[in-house]
């Protein structure tokens, strides 16, 4: 068996300024956790994919040692904004242990955390990190039965309002930076996981 293609992974980004370019499949899912579910549903459908990583920018809480410009490892990634208990709505989905430790080995410094998805800024609760996308992207993945996992780049504190004193663009290097590896180590994780 050969390991797969690059472009058998596809990487995912709410927009342009999140992806890196290169020989795996590229996609813009829009902001937002149901406009990343749903385009990354409708994208699948239409070539699937053998693993996705879902890659971006996030914030994270003052208080949780967390530094600005550091990345993150999504063990799981939950739904905030249903306000439901799991037993009335799935709200929670875990990345596979392969592809957490593949991106271990190429992020040995980052932080493994579960990440909070909410459509509003400052709308999680019980997450130290929260972003906007990665519930509806998992979310897709899962339900195709699609190996998936979601990387951050740190660019704010959730608590800062001011959005001028957000470091967008060392977060977009940061995040850029790490995909081809990240690409690679998980075409490799899915071909010894199939083999």
């Amino acid at each position: 068996m050969t390991m797969p293609p690059a472009a058998s992974i596809l990487v995912v980004a709410a927009t342009e300024r999140e992806l890196a370019t290169g020989p795996w499949r590229s996609f813009c899912c829009g902001v937002g956790p149901i406009d990343a579910g749903v385009m990354t549903a409708l994208e699948i459908a239409r070539e699937r994919p053998a693993a996705i990583l879902h890659v971006g920018i996030a914030g994270a809480r003052r208080d949780s040692g967390i530094s600005v410009g550091s990345m993150v490892i999504g063990s799981r990634s939950v739904y905030c904004d249903a306000g439901l208990a799991p037993k009335w709505v799935l709200n929670a989905v875990e990345a596979p242990i392969v592809l957490i430790e593949a991106a271990e080995r190429v992020l040995p410094h980052a932080r493994l955390e579960t990440i909070g998805t909410s459509a509003l800024v400052g709308g999680t609760r019980n997450v130290d990190v929260e972003a906007m996308e990665g519930f509806g992207v998992l979310l897709a993945a899962g339900r195709a039965r699609i190996p998936a996992i979601e990387i951050r780049a740190i660019s704010n504190e959730i608590e800062e309002t001011d959005r001028s004193r957000w470091q967008f663009d060392a977060a977009f290097k940061a995040i850029t930076d790490a995909t081809p590896a990240l690409v690679t180590a998980i075409q490799q994780a899915v071909w010894l996981a199939d083999a």
